[in-house]
């Protein structure tokens, strides 16, 4: 195969038409699993290591978060599989492969993930991220080369042979992710887990509806979201809560190791990036947080919530839409929350048309969650940990 019939493992004609099967699959996963979905996840820095694959876009946070997981014994990573996303896929397959470089790494396979979301068109986000994805910082060109399994086939040929063992973390736009759960119906009921940056429960930064990895492939989010998978979100609630700053980028630079220096030159870049564009505040770390939280989950507060994607709206395709019992107008007094939820709760589609006879849809009859949602952080510990990876100092 070529680099684009790796790209394009799977039409998307071929796509629309099995992903109906997929996720009818996935609903008996869901159900049997509902209850279930809070897997054990590391519960201190330390522990592990865990298998993970990083399905990713780098991206100036995606960069750095690639070198904090490669600098982090907690992890034993299995591949890394770049996505269309902040920045084309010919600029995220070798940002990626420079990190690999970076970290001395070359013992983890990279592999060649999605050049286009599912159904649309690709929309990037250079104006955060800069042109070439590092915020302007200019590494040389990789030595080494991605494996030549397509990143749905890896993703998909890894979890089979370590069932239950693999969680993925995802930190770009899911269509690797949904591409993999489209090639094979039983691959959702064997990963472990996702954690993922995405989403928001609070505004979006690309829209003032949607979260950015959410909306270049909302189609995607939507099959990952109704997978059965055990999720966490890592959205834009905490993660605007991570903004680097100057004093980090010292922090980096005195560091005396490649990926410090590495690290500091594209935070440095990032952030005269962002001060020429008048952004009020120095690039949010949403990816290395994703990373961290799972590397030590008391970094995070999390909240069961039942997630959907909006897909049709015209001003709010890519929206992340929580349902909770005991959260908003629908809230319910302590104690009451379980019961609540079981009987008077369900999940519910528009409103019909006057032109439609049909009532108005019902996604799912009861509450019963399907993600756990970051909701706060301890900012500063974070910082603690990604500095002190990266710098060399933990």
């Amino acid at each position: 195969m070529n680099s684009d019939q790796r790209a394009a493992f799977i039409t998307r004609r071929q796509f629309v038409t099995s992903s109906a099967a997929v996720l009818a699959a996935s609903g008996f996963a869901r159900d049997a699993r509902a209850n279930e979905y809070l897997v054990e996840r590391p519960q201190q820095s330390g522990r592990g290591p865990f298998r993970v694959i990083i399905d990713t876009d780098p991206g100036v946070d995606d960069a750095l978060a690639l070198l904090l997981a490669m600098r982090s014994p907690e992890l034993k990573i299995e591949a890394i599989t770049p996505v269309a996303g902040n920045v084309p896929l010919e600029l995220t397959l070798p940002n990626a492969l420079r990190m690999v470089e970076i970290a001395g790494r070359a013992d983890i396979p990279v592999a060649v993930g999605a050049k286009a979301p599912l159904m649309r068109r690709l929309v990037t986000a250079a104006y955060a991220h800069g042109e070439n994805g590092l915020g302007g910082a200019v590494f040389p060109e990789p030595k080494i080369h991605p494996v030549n399994q397509p990143a749905a086939e890896l993703i998909r040929q890894i979890v089979r042979k370590f069932p239950g063992e693999v969680t993925l973390l995802t930190i770009g736009p899911l269509t690797n992710i949904a591409t993999a759960l489209n090639l094979d119906p039983e691959l959702a009921g064997m990963v472990r887990a996702i954690v993922m940056m995405g989403g928001s429960l609070s505004g979006g930064n690309i829209t003032p509806a949607a979260e950015f990895n959410i909306y270049v492939d909302p189609e995607a989010a939507r099959i990952v979201f109704q997978s059965g998978i055990p999720i966490t979100m890592v959205g834009l609630d905490v993660t605007r809560k991570t903004s680097l700053t100057e004093e980090h980028q010292r922090q980096l630079q005195a560091g005396q190791n490649p990926v410090s220096q590495a690290a500091a030159t594209i935070a440095r870049n990032a952030l005269q990036h962002n001060r020429e564009r008048g952004f009020v505040v120095g690039p949010n770390m949403h990816d290395s947080l994703a990373v961290a939280g799972f590397i030590d989950p008391s970094l995070l507060k999390l909240k069961e919530y039942y997630i959907d994607v909006e897909t049709t709206g015209e001003l709010t395709a890519g929206e992340t839409l929580g349902y909770s019992p005991d959260a908003g107008d629908l809230r319910r007094r302590p104690g009451m929350e379980k019961d609540a939820a079981a009987t008077n709760m369900p999940i519910r589609g528009s409103a019909p048309t006057l032109a439609s006879t049909r009532t108005s849809p019902v996604v799912r009859d009861k509450f019963v969650p399907n993600a756990s949602v970051a909701v706060n952080v301890d900012s500063a510990r974070f910082f603690e940990l990604l500095i002190g990876r990266l710098s060399g100092k933990q």
